[in-house]
């Protein structure tokens, strides 16, 4: 049932499928200019829906990519407009990875929520549903190049159903507004997490991938057994590999095909997914990776055998990828309450535990003492979360922001003052989000938004190197990188270029017409910059200027003479600037 359901789909969305492909990599593009260039792939996709799911849609979906770069490549003027030009110079490999690279992030769209004019929406909506649905499936794509095609699809017949029942309704922009955000919230989490999760699959090994994709299966599915779940967590890393190469053919259908295998084994692996298998396509691959887990509390004796064998390091030595799999698999499903950075943490402890232990002469003594290093890790790891959260709420959100922001200004002083501000942001946002849970769902919370932060901090290190600390945290562990983060300090390798308070105070008129998050931005910049001039500066010194900034923004704000006063009142600020800089 569930494979027929999957098969039609496929056929009777292969436009749409195309079109995410399309619009994910031509951003630029308008909806009749991606619309054209999908009817020109059509005919080759065609070949590739008669494939049976069992059947590899690999060499088909992949000579679909090809075609597509080619046309591209082809046509100069769409080249030149998507700056793919020097992609197109490179052979097939190269080509496809720099267009890869070409696309723009998440971070590049104002995620601003505007609720669609009711009237416009229905009319069009009355008249064809079909294409209020495509225009929808083409903006998500363009603006979320990351973001899985079968999310997309989901997603898309989610909006067309709130649009549809909206339109019937009195009150359709309440209606709107109630049903439409959470798709716009959940559409902007699930991509970032794609994004992070490609980025993953780039920056480290193949182990990496596969022991964070082994942990999630495991917590989700604890009662499977290991080869099981040993299987799945290959299947969904090649599937995630697929995904991100930005195939949105070969992801339709290797979702598909996990969806197929899952519910043929769900007796197995997880009685919570049973409600998914009878969802018809695209439906139930989206249910299945947000089924909740099934809370199976197992015992913590069998843990020991990986202490207090005698065999452990013969086992180490023989197999050591599958029996650092095992492990993490038996610890997972017995620390359901941990992250999975923090469960990485521990398999990296346990992994370095036995190089050096089965060294030694008398090897059981040695590892017999792994339990007391978990715990210690785990210990180390809950005390950074609660220090985060017991600052916040000494400090206040707003307050909190700014300390965040002296720290990484500290940490990574050559990003500028506007990327610090947006990525202590997101931190502060997270904070706010965690802190308030009980405290176990704040220590998970806090370690799974600590990944997401910090993996948009490394992406743009990756683009263009901050420094070696930042370049340190980011390369060496990724289970280890947020302790690392935490622990590092200031760069004292950095020369802040010379830099007058006139050029970072500057009172405009248009500051009087901004909101109180935008002016707090500019507050916040002010303090960054001023902290890149003086490191080693504390808060307490900076604020005079900060609280004068402020006063001094809301008073010629209020006044007639807004032009005078600002004149008058900044040179005074930009003097006192001037004399805590030492200049």
């Amino acid at each position: 049932m569930q494979h027929t359901n999957s098969q039609n789909y496929l056929e009777e969305n292969l436009r749409d499928i195309v079109s995410i492909m399309v619009a994910q990599f031509l951003q630029k593009s308008t909806y009749e200019e991606v619309q054209i260039v999908v009817k020109e792939l059509l005919g080759f996709s065609e070949k590739c829906k008669s494939l049976e799911l069992h059947e590899s849609p690999s060499e088909c979906s992949h000579q679909l990519m090809t075609t597509f770069l080619e046309h591209i490549c082809n046509n100069q003027g769409m080249a030149d407009k998507h700056v793919l030009s020097d992609c197109c110079k490179t052979n097939n490999t190269a080509r496809h990875k720099c267009f890869l690279l070409s696309r723009k992030g998440d971070a590049d769209y104002r995620d601003n929520f505007q609720i669609p004019n009711p009237e416009q929406i229905c009319a069009m909506n009355k008249e064809n549903p079909v294409s209020v649905r495509k225009r929808y499936i083409y903006e998500t794509s363009r603006k979320h190049p990351f973001l899985y095609g079968p999310t997309i699809l989901t997603m898309s017949m989610c909006y067309e159903t709130a649009i549809q029942s909206c339109c019937q309704e009195e009150n359709k922009t309440e209606c709107f507004l109630i049903k439409l955000d959470p798709i716009r919230k959940y559409i902007r989490d699930i991509s970032l997490r794609h994004r992070h999760l490609c980025a993953i699959g780039i920056k480290f090994n193949h182990k990496v991938a596969k022991a964070v994709e082994l942990v999630l299966l495991t917590k989700k599915q604890p009662k499977a057994n290991f080869s099981e779940i040993a299987k799945l967590a290959i299947d969904v890393q090649n599937l995630h590999q697929t995904c991100c190469e930005g195939n949105a053919l070969a992801c339709v259908l290797g979702r598909s095909r996990f969806v197929n295998y899952t519910c043929s084994k769900q007796a197995t692996l997880s009685s919570r997914i049973a409600p998914c298998c009878v969802l018809p396509a695209p439906f139930g691959g989206e249910c299945i990776i947000n089924s909740e887990t099934d809370n199976k509390r197992l015992s913590p004796l069998p843990l020991s055998w990986f202490m207090e064998d005698q065999f452990v390091c013969k086992q180490f030595t023989d197999k050591q990828d599958d029996f650092l799999q095992e492990f993490l698999y038996e610890y997972s499903r017995r620390h359901l309450e941990l992250a999975v950075p923090v469960i990485l943490r521990v398999g990296t402890v346990y992994q370095n535990l036995l190089e050096k232990c089965c060294k030694l002469e008398n090897p059981l003594e040695c590892h017999s003492h792994g339990k007391e290093m978990f715990q210690r890790v785990v210990r180390e790891s809950h005390e950074h979360a609660k220090n985060h959260c017991d600052l916040r709420e000494k400090l206040g959100d707003s307050n909190f922001h700014d300390r965040l922001l002296v720290l990484y200004t500290k940490k990574a002083p050559q990003l500028s003052a506007q990327e610090l501000v947006m990525f202590t942001k997101n931190m502060a946002a997270s904070a706010t989000r965690c802190c308030p849970l009980s405290d176990e769902q704040q220590f998970v919370c806090m370690e799974d938004a600590a990944k997401l932060d910090l993996g948009a901090l490394c992406r743009r290190h990756e683009a263009q190197p901050v420094n070696a600390g930042v370049g340190h945290c980011c390369d060496d562990s990724y289970a280890f990188r947020k302790l690392c983060f935490d622990d590092l300090q200031v760069d004292g390798t950095y020369i802040s270029p010379p830099l007058s308070c006139d050029q970072v105070i500057s009172f405009q008129d248009d500051l009087c017409r901004a909101q109180e998050e935008e002016f707090q931005t500019e507050k916040q910049k002010l303090l960054s910059n001023l902290l890149k001039q003086k490191p080693c500066a504390t808060e307490m010194q900076l604020q005079p200027v900060i609280v004068d900034f402020i006063h001094l923004a809301k008073k010629c704000c209020q006044a007639e003479k807004r032009e005078t006063c600002f004149h008058e009142e900044e040179s005074k600020l930009i003097e006192k600037c001037q004399s805590l800089l030492g200049g």
